[in-house]
């Protein structure tokens, strides 16, 4: 009896020593490796069907099928909505432009939160040359190269253009508008408020 015992404590402290020796791709014996080792979620999307959504781990601490999406997260995403009343901001301090993408009224009664001065003037004529001007011209007049060929684009020097708020700029630039794509992802929101600065004060009132 005290052999049978025996024997069984050894075995069990053989299999704890060599379980938990880890090294290349052994990662040795892990509780709750899912803790360690998460499934990558598409944040904007959710699959409602198990079928479909099934993700299958070859690992051996963890060989089977797995089911990848959050269904209990609303609006079909698995992104979790922030907490009522976060307030984002990005590095720079300023609150990134959340309104949908048709809500230019709105977007209209927004004020430029940079200080006009000189340096931010020649900051967004950069700007504007590096992002803008394959389209709209390097004078704002819609000829810009790009613009000679898909057409459509606006002579931000005249028109009904010439009396935009800074705020709906703003928002075309950031969220697009007809045949303009979206800049968000592209131009920090920083350095959007600089272009509608060199738009508003330079370009419109040349």
């Amino acid at each position: 009896m005290k052999i049978a015992k025996t024997l069984s404590i050894l075995g069990v402290s053989a299999l704890a020593f060599f379980g938990c020796r880890a090294g290349g791709d052994n990662q040795g014996l892990e509780y709750a490796p899912q803790m360690y080792h998460s499934v990558a979620y598409e944040p904007l999307t959710q699959i409602t069907d198990e079928e479909q959504g099934k993700w299958l781990s070859t690992r051996e601490d963890e060989k089977g099928e797995f089911f990848n999406s959050n269904v209990y997260n609303p609006h079909n995403m698995n992104m979790r909505e922030p907490v009522e009343g976060t307030v984002p901001r990005n590095k720079n301090g300023f609150l990134p432009h959340r309104l949908k993408q048709f809500e230019l009224e709105e977007a209209a009664l927004i004020e430029n939160p940079i200080e006009l001065s000189d340096p931010i003037l020649k900051e967004g004529e950069v700007l504007f040359q590096q992002y803008c001007s394959s389209c709209h011209g390097k004078g704002g007049e819609g000829d810009g190269k790009v613009g000679e060929i898909i057409g459509g684009v606006a002579n931000l020097k005249g028109g009904a253009y010439i009396d935009l708020p800074e705020g709906h700029i703003f928002h075309v630039i950031t969220k697009g508008k007809g045949r303009m794509g979206a800049h968000g992802s592209q131009i920090t929101t920083e350095n959007r408020w600089k272009i509608v600065h060199y738009v508003k004060q330079v370009i419109q009132k040349q």
